[in-house]
């Protein structure tokens, strides 16, 4: 599986911008592909950085590119 700097890198070369790793983390997250929660999350059940809309589609679409989400 490609690590988060990795899904960034390519992002940032492929669509001109570099996601947050919060932002990878909340679509692994909606997949079932995270095995934890982060230590500093300040609230269990809120994200305060969730993945914008408007970049969501063109971020898993890069991190399929990538074998990080299936196809």
């Amino acid at each position: 599986m490609a690590t988060y700097r990795d899904i960034q890198e390519h992002t940032r070369r492929t669509r001109l911008f570099t996601p947050k790793p919060c932002w990878i983390a909340h679509i692994l997250s909606d997949y079932g592909l995270t095995t934890r929660q982060a230590y500093n999350r300040y609230h269990p059940d809120k994200r305060e950085h969730p993945c914008p809309p408007h970049r969501r589609r063109e971020l898993e679409a890069a991190m399929r590119e990538v074998g990080a989400l299936p196809i």
